[in-house]
């Protein structure tokens, strides 16, 4: 079974002075603990064997899951879905495609799920959601800890979604945005980066929500 490690576990590393994770494959890294650990320049090594010796590879590099994307959309969003997964695509992005792959009728709720529990679990970096507004899909992948899905309608609100507030899904409203829109939705998101500071101290008391209201 496969060790989960979290911000809360890296934090703790951190105030106890270790500098450097040593990780055997045995673990799977959160993407908030990857931020955690990018934000504190914590070293994370592994051993793996080339011709005989131990060298220490970097797990955080850009082959790792924060080059994976995870999109999903209702029938509302299924075009700019289609358009926004070329878009990563071309850019170097592995997109994960959760659905749906057609325009009939179909539930919200299912996709963004989907794209949220393969953020929650580390599978990969962070998510696209597509509907009609993007308020439904990002209300229902809120419901899960751990999940900071912003609905961004324009440049300014994907960039402080990410430097500001660390958000790992990214929902977009198709009925309410033109292609054009989305895409420069899209390039700010993907140029966008966590500031840390004072905004890490508002996101730990986020955290400190949620595991309250664990079940």
């Amino acid at each position: 079974m496969k060790k989960l490690i979290t911000e809360l576990d890296v934090i703790l590393l951190f105030k106890n002075g270790i500098r450097t994770i040593p990780l055997d494959g045995s673990e799977i890294l959160t993407p908030a603990a990857q931020d955690k650990i990018s934000e504190l320049r914590i070293k994370i090594v592994g051993k793996v064997l080339a011709e005989g010796i131990d060298i220490e590879e970097n797990l955080l590099s850009p082959q790792s899951n924060k080059n994976k994307v995870a999109i999903g959309s209702d029938h509302t969003g299924f075009k700019l879905k289609n358009l926004v997964s070329k878009i990563l695509a071309d850019k170097g992005f592995e997109v994960i495609d959760t659905g749906t792959f057609d325009e009939r009728s179909c539930d919200y709720p299912d996709f963004a799920l989907s794209v949220a529990s393969k953020v929650k679990e580390g599978f990969v970096g962070w998510g696209i959601i597509i509907d009609a507004t993007g308020n439904p899909s990002a209300i229902t992948a809120n419901k899960l800890n751990g999940i900071r899905a912003a609905n961004c309608f324009n440049e300014f609100t994907a960039k402080s979604a990410r430097e500001h507030n660390n958000a790992n899904i990214l929902t977009l409203g198709a009925k309410a945005l033109g292609d054009e829109t989305a895409k420069s939705i899209v390039e700010a998101w993907l140029n966008s980066k966590f500031e840390g500071g004072r905004h890490q101290k508002r996101l730990d008391k986020i955290t400190a929500i949620e595991r309250r209201n664990l079940k």
